[in-house]
């Protein structure tokens, strides 16, 4: 439990430094904002139903969900806005690329370290747990996963940037890292 939640938070503390780099939309984000427009409601609540359309998608892939995904239900939001609450802004260019790469990181590692506890995978991540036991890797899976979620956003109006490429290129490789390093069940082959 104590490493479900210190990921968690690290997922969502680490979230609110990209969105505060103001340099472009986690592909998940990107897509939830394009929803928010197709079905006019807000980006927040765009993610809570793709969260539930998603959980529909682990049916076929035999996942099922925990603890940890309550939980990360839960957590992760509450996280990001805390943190926004006392992180300020960045103005100067290169403190926003700083912030950038430090969320990016902090956010795959809470990753890997969240789901290697073994106590359940959030609703996206379990698209991506549930694919990479057929066989691709974790690394393989979260790029395909993070490109298509990035490309349906934009595709339905989505707002992106050039942090949204970096995530989407690099999230993958540090969450198998991450995973390598803190899966307490041995539970991918990665």
């Amino acid at each position: 439990m104590p490493q479900l939640l210190l990921g968690l938070f690290f997922c969502g503390f680490g979230l609110a430094f990209t969105i505060e780099a103001n340099l472009g939309l986690n592909s998940w984000d990107v897509f939830h904002d394009g929803f928010s427009k197709l079905v006019n409601v807000k980006i927040g609540f765009a993610g809570v139903i793709t969260g539930f359309i998603l959980l529909l998608g682990w049916i076929p892939l035999k996942q099922v969900p925990f603890i940890g995904t309550i939980i990360n239900i839960l957590t992760i939001g509450n996280v990001i806005d805390l943190t926004m609450l006392y992180l300020p802004a960045p103005e100067l260019m290169y403190v926003r690329h700083l912030y950038l790469y430090f969320g990016t990181i902090v956010f795959a590692m809470g990753v890997g370290l969240y789901i290697g506890a073994g106590l359940g995978p959030g609703p996206r991540d379990g698209i991506m747990t549930g694919i990479s036991k057929l066989g691709p890797s974790i690394r393989v899976t979260r790029i395909g996963i993070d490109f298509s979620a990035f490309m349906l956003g934009v595709l339905l109006g989505g707002s992106y940037g050039y942090g949204t490429v970096v995530m989407v290129l690099s999230v993958g490789p540090i969450v198998q890292y991450s995973l390598s390093k803190f899966d307490k069940g041995a539970i991918f082959s990665l």
